[in-house]
């Protein structure tokens, strides 16, 4: 975890800096009357003391509840965040009036301070209170909850059950996808449209898939590229692919689709132009899935909240919100139930395993596939091999076609017959051998070769003699008709110059466009979350705080005090403002009315007014009837109206985002929520 406490130094500025009557405020809760004359250095200092008490930090560690350490948390995993950013975090679970106080209450109880950095306001954790706080700030549990999968097991939730489905992408299915692009001989219509019959066709071999998104993300990492009607592949890339992990292809997989669908579709794809957005989100997945550990189970809520989190961290803009849908498209991540998650099996690394069988020959000709089989191989298979299935079984057939393929790339019957005993555990069948040799004799009797054709007029044909020349030539075809290997097209040419040739007549094939990478970097990752103890049970801490401010009251209870005063400091105890008692005997009160309750119905409007001049929000209760209860309603009132004999209050309610109207007489509680200490 990064370091998450400015300077002591710091911290003080910020107090300092804080609006006279705030700052006085403050120090009069905790020290009473201020004697003059006063400077305000030696009072920071004193307050730096008196919070390093032990029996003050203690006090300050019982009273952080639930929602206090969430809000602890989030803080320390933003750094420094601005409101608005805990707002989005927490949307959906606090409302923003909610937030708000405890926020200004975290304040007023010293743990969290205010700072202004480029012109914009930033919450912070206090660096006198570092040992209480940092348990709290590394405690994740709450704020991003998850499951231990041993808790399912043990009967304390249901069971999780699998979605039922295959990862719609993997090495397998990568490997049918091969096999399927060679198998079509024209993929593409006009303008890089994909032929109807094509996508017929993919979806009785993948059923699983959106071959549109998949065969497009794929073209984005260059692993396939149009040539015109055709879908290529790019073999050198499918290799490079091949030196990364299980879980590193499907991330760079899952970044492919997020990019491809943020561009909505393109007809024409050029790689170089996405190289490093897919790289900056290959990053941000790595970092995300390094986040998560592979015992628990996690809810949608949490990993969003996790998304939000790594954003902020890696600076991260515009990520699709389609993320968490692609992981699960790449086995990523997986669906154990309607509310839980899980990292998948490309997500924890699991290793191949090479000992056993990876493959099964069924009825002579067709081939099952294992998930162990080691993405090498299932590439390997691709080559001599055509799909027919590929969702939770993956199912090749070996026909003439398949095996004329591979006769045609220089992959021969022995070195196919090798590769599926061993990946068969020895278990092939003698027809196997029988029919692959038959085609392999009848691919040579009849031959379609490639390469550089040298054609020589009858009076240059002695050019063919020289040692130079004669060194490059594969075969003669016909008298002055020779066939040369096409990579030998340059020391053809030199060869002939050395002759004495000074005119040579060359044909060049239209140059295709230069692809994207040549190679696929592992991604980065950087550590979010060190393993620090985590705070003390929740249940535990509140009881304490129940203790102490009981006493507290007990305390209060025998001072002699007048009924304002003893309002006043009975609001402070609740609001866990008193940290030890001599805060109760020599408090200096100033007192600032926040709420009004049941029959003050002068009070109510007072409260109401104060709330609209400041758009401070509030906290409402409304009565209680015989079959309903009070209902509690955060939001932030607009006016006050009468309507017959009775006002009206108008609030905007931070829950349902309209706009309520409630009888000042139908209110039980109408509280005001205080503004930051550190805002004017």
């Amino acid at each position: 975890m990064k370091t998450i406490f400015r300077p002591v130094e710091f911290w003080k500025t910020a107090v300092m800096t804080m609006p006279d009557n705030s700052f006085f405020e403050l120090l009069r809760s905790v020290f009473g009357k201020i004697k003059t004359p006063f400077k305000k250095q030696q009072m920071i200092n004193d307050l730096e003391t008196f919070l390093l008490r032990d029996d003050i930090q203690k006090t300050i560690a019982a009273y952080i509840d639930q929602n206090d350490a969430k809000v602890i948390a989030a803080v320390a995993m933003f750094g420094e965040p601005a409101p608005g950013e805990l707002e989005s975090f927490f949307s959906g679970e606090l409302s923003y009036a909610q937030l708000q106080d405890i926020i200004v209450n975290l304040e007023e109880r010293f743990i969290l301070y205010r700072f202004i950095e480029k012109n914009a306001s930033r919450l912070a954790l206090n660096p006198v209170l570092e040992q209480v706080l940092l348990p709290f700030a590394a405690d994740t549990c709450e704020l991003l909850p998850a499951v231990k999968k041993s808790e399912t097991a043990a009967g304390s939730l249901s069971a999780p059950k699998a979605n039922g489905g295959a990862a719609s992408l993997n090495d397998r299915i990568l490997a049918g996808l091969l096999s399927f692009v060679t198998q079509e001989e024209t993929f593409f219509r006009g303008e890089g449209v994909i032929r109807k019959r094509v996508i017929e066709a993919g979806k009785t071999c993948f059923p699983e898939i959106d071959l549109k998104l998949i065969i497009g993300g794929l073209q984005v990492l260059g692993l396939f590229y149009a040539d015109g009607e055709k879908l290529v592949p790019d073999r050198r890339y499918f290799d490079d692919f091949g030196s990364l992990s299980a879980r590193e292809r499907m991330e760079y997989c899952a970044a492919a689709l997020v990019v491809y669908s943020e561009q909505k579709f393109p007809t024409e794809i050029m790689p170089p132009l996405y190289r490093s957005k897919i790289r900056e989100t290959v990053n941000f997945i790595h970092c995300l899935l390094d986040s998560l550990d592979a015992e628990l189970l996690y809810p949608e809520k949490t990993l969003k909240r996790l998304t939000e989190v790594i954003k902020t961290e890696t600076g991260v803009d515009n990520l699709s919100d389609l993320l968490l849908e692609t992981l699960e498209k790449t086995g990523l991540l997986v669906t154990v139930s309607a509310e839980l998650k899980q990292l998948g099996a490309a997500a924890v690394n699991m290793a191949d395993n090479s000992e056993s069988p990876c493959i099964a020959i069924d009825s002579g000709s067709f081939i099952l596939v294992y998930p162990e089989i080691s993405y090498e191989d299932a590439i390997s298979l691709a080559d001599f091999l055509n799909i027919r299935e590929a969702g939770a079984v993956v199912r090749f057939e070996l026909d003439k076609d398949s095996a004329v393929r591979a006769f045609d790339n220089n992959i021969s019957a022995d070195e196919i017959i090798k590769l599926l005993k061993r990946l068969s555990g020895g278990r092939v069948d003698d027809s196997f051998f029988w029919n692959l040799k038959d085609w392999e004799k009848r691919h040579e009797e009849v031959t379609l070769k490639k390469g550089v054709i040298l054609s020589l007029s009858e009076d240059r044909q002695y050019l063919a003699e020289t040692r130079r020349l004669a060194g490059l030539i594969d075969e003669t075809l016909a008298p002055g008709l020779y066939l040369l290997s096409e990579d030998s097209m340059d020391d053809a040419v030199s060869a002939l110059r050395a002759a004495g040739i000074d005119i040579i007549a060359r044909c060049h094939e239209k140059a295709k466009a230069a692809l994207a990478y040549s190679h696929f970097p592992s991604p980065s990752s950087r550590v979010l979350f060190e393993k620090i103890p985590s705070a003390a049970n929740t249940a535990a801490k509140t009881e304490n705080a129940a203790v102490l401010t009981e006493n507290f009251h007990a305390i209060l209870k025998k001072m002699p005090l007048g009924e304002t005063d003893r309002a006043e400091l009975s609001a402070r105890i609740d609001r866990r403002l008193v940290l030890c008692e001599a805060q109760l005997k020599d408090a200096s009160l100033r007192y600032e009315k926040l709420e009004a309750r049941h029959m003050d119905y002068a009070g109510k409007q007072n409260i109401a007014r104060q709330a609209i001049a400041q758009q401070s929000p509030v906290e409402i209760v409304t009565l209680s009837g015989k079959k309903t209860q009070g209902e509690r309603i955060f939001g932030v009132p607009k006016t006050l109206e009468k309507e017959g004999g009775e006002l009206i209050l108008v609030i905007v309610s931070s829950e349902k985002e309209d706009v309520m109207r409630i009888p000042l007489g139908k209110i039980s509680l109408l509280r005001r929520i205080k503004k930051s200490i550190f805002e004017v």
